[in-house]
């Protein structure tokens, strides 16, 4: 990193702090507050009944909600697209869990919109030059065997839908640099409708998506989580060297600061 490149990197992390391995540009205040609820959301868990689902969302921050709109707005481009869907950067796997409920509402019975997430579940695997000097090997981790707890909660998201005999979804894990590479050949079939971008990270963005663009058809989304991000700028540069930022037509949500997508041939 030259001396430029170390200054803007003071100079952004200022406004970040690392919480669990996490960035975060939450006030102390906010941090405060978040925890505060989270200790009424834990204490009233108990007592919520049958419908506990439906009364947590008393707790639901608007944060969390604009997450779920926005995520909403891009399931309904795809409706008309053929293809299956394929998240690079999974973690917890929120996204997916929204994905697989969305299916459940615009089109409950296309069996064929399968839904791929790809991550290490240990976090980033490797970090680059290219992003920036925040992240560490690591960062983003979950819990050991994670993925077999996933795998259960997000079975029981898809058993609330029709044909749930069918499974409709599937985890890769490992490093994606390496492990879309055996998924294309397993998959010679799939097109992918969408295509989601949350690695945070210049590598595995850039590898993947040199991979996966044949795989793409006239309207499906190209999804990034990071762009136009300062503490991520791996995810940008990795999308220019790729594709070129000024051969898209990128779109933006006004209430998720750094998401973008492209409609691929647009």
């Amino acid at each position: 990193m030259n001396d430029i490149q170390a200054t803007i990197a003071r100079h952004s992390a200022a406004s970040l702090s690392k919480l669990s391995g996490e960035f975060t540009q939450q006030s102390a205040d906010e941090q405060v507050r978040n925890r505060e609820l989270l200790q009424l959301a834990s204490a009233l868990l108990p007592h919520y009944g049958n419908q506990w689902n439906l009364h947590n969302l008393v707790t639901l921050r608007r944060q969390s909600l604009n997450r779920i709109l926005y995520y909403n707005h891009l399931y309904q481009q795809i409706v008309g697209i053929p293809g299956v869907i394929c998240e690079f950067g999974v973690q917890w796997g929120a996204t997916l869990a929204q994905l697989i409920n969305l299916r459940g509402v615009y089109e409950p019975f296309n069996h064929s919109r399968k839904i791929f997430g790809f991550d290490t579940f240990e976090g980033f695997p490797v970090v680059d030059d290219k992003d920036g000097g925040f992240s560490s090997v690591g960062d983003y981790s979950t819990l050991k065997d994670y993925e077999k707890t996933l795998e259960a909660i997000l079975s029981l998201h898809e058993s609330y839908s029709p044909i749930p005999h069918i499974k409709k979804f599937e985890l890769v894990k490992g490093d994606a640099s390496i492990t879309i590479d055996s998924w294309l050949s397993d998959n010679p079939h799939a097109i992918v409708a969408m295509v989601i971008f949350d690695m945070d990270v210049y590598k595995p963005t850039k590898d993947v998506l040199e991979k996966i663009l044949p795989r793409l058809t006239k309207g499906s989304l190209l999804v990034f989580d990071e762009l136009n991000c300062p503490h991520f700028p791996g995810e940008t540069r990795a999308l220019d060297e790729v594709i070129g930022l000024n051969n898209l037509s990128l779109r933006h949500f006004p209430h998720q600061p750094f998401c973008a997508w492209a409609v691929f041939g647009d």
